[in-house]
């Protein structure tokens, strides 16, 4: 496939809003409104690049490569010189869009419409090639011996629990784990070593839209119920079941998308309703406990997807703006950036960092619907000296 266009680079700044955009959710949710300021952030977009298909489903960043995910699709492109460098499919017309992409020990996994999740790896030739689809055959001919191991999907059909029924909307990584969430309500989880699947867990009484995973092994749920779940493994240890440890409540309509600072806390979340909800852990008897402490309102359509970097988060909505919240010395959340460009809704973010510092310069890529990506540098020293 020959390179995608690259479309001229644009040297922008432009005036970020007041951070007076956390508003109050209800009175249990505390306001942050700081003196109104204008303060202009300089940022580039480095370029743009347009696939062939109709629109973005998903991006990752992976050693300096952007994956792009379009429709069957997955477009590979080099950060450092902004060139496309592969691309590569299942070559199965019925797989349906490619919802989620993570990394593991050099695998490329990715999460597929038609309820599979594939298993691919890079060659010398910086290819991809696809190495197992999960479950992988010997999972499925060993559990498909006992009977009790199939479970009712349908008035009249059965299938294995080791299969997803629905899309995979969301894959995450951590410890020596994957987990999967779908569009049939489930959560699995699966050893990365024998690409085994070990548990699965009726998660939502809805499609489930996106899971986080902190590195202490909590996992985060967010369904179209509007729900977000908190499980946990049971004792702490190497266990095979999570339970539910509890349930939050505070979104108005169907929760998109989740996201964890690099600490594990606080928790982000954005829903339909145009909110993002800020998550933290209640000091009280009840450790499990959490709160949602701030709604970070700006965006004036839902919120499809959030990611964290260094110290800011970074949400994309169907309003066709990406903005970058950042924390001030007392750890309220502000939006210190918007912005501008795409003329469809942002489907995916994704972010690579100069370095650990939240003083480094920030790459942020942009997949919108209308089949574009943006790639943006955004100076965190300027960010970092308006909070």
């Amino acid at each position: 496939m020959e390179d995608l266009p690259l479309l001229s680079p644009s040297n922008t700044s432009i005036s970020s809003e007041t951070p007076s955009s956390t508003s109050t959710l209800s009175q249990e949710l505390q306001s942050h409104r700081p003196d109104s300021q204008k303060v202009v952030v300089p940022h580039l977009c480095v370029c743009s690049v347009r696939t062939l298909t109709s629109h973005i489903s998903c991006l990752a960043v992976h050693d300096n490569l952007l994956y792009a995910a379009s429709g069957e699709d997955i477009n590979v492109y080099d950060l450092t010189t902004h060139t496309h460098i592969d691309t590569f499919t299942n070559n199965n017309p019925t797989s349906g869009s490619v919802k989620s992409i993570s990394f593991h020990k050099g695998k490329i996994f990715t999460a597929h419409q038609d309820s599979k999740i594939r298993v691919w790896r890079i060659t010398a030739a910086k290819r991809h090639r696809l190495v197992s689809t999960l479950p992988t055959v010997k999972d499925f001919l060993r559990r498909s011996i006992l009977p009790k191991n199939y479970v009712r999907v349908r008035r009249h059909k059965k299938r294995l629990w080791i299969e997803h029924n629905d899309a995979v909307s969301g894959l995450a990584m951590a410890n020596s784990f994957m987990y999967s969430v779908s569009w049939d309500k489930s959560l699995k989880i699966w050893r990365t070593s024998d690409l085994c699947c070990v548990e699965s867990v009726k998660a939502h009484d809805d499609a489930v839209n996106a899971v986080a995973v902190s590195a202490a092994g909590t996992v985060y749920t967010a369904a179209a119920d509007g729900c977000i779940r908190v499980w946990e493994r049971a004792g702490g240890g190497e266990g095979r079941t999570h339970t539910l440890i509890t349930t939050l409540e505070k979104h108005k309509s169907t929760v998109n998308a989740l996201a964890l600072s690099s600490d594990g806390s606080p928790l982000f979340s954005g829903g339909c309703d145009r909110w993002i909800l800020v998550w933290e852990r209640e000091d009280s008897a009840n450790a499990n406990h959490m709160a949602a402490t701030q709604a970070l309102v700006g965006h004036r359509g839902p919120v499809l997807c959030l990611i964290t970097v260094n110290e800011m988060l970074i949400s994309g909505s169907s309003d066709q703006t990406v903005r970058i919240w950042r924390p001030t010395v007392d750890r309220r959340y502000y939006c210190a950036l918007v912005l501008e460009g795409h003329v469809k809704p942002v489907k995916s973010l994704a972010a690579v960092s100069s370095g650990d510092s939240s003083y480094d310069a920030v790459s942020i890529c942009s997949g919108s619907l209308d089949g574009e990506i943006k790639v943006w540098e955004v100076s965190a020293t300027a960010l970092n000296a308006k909070s």
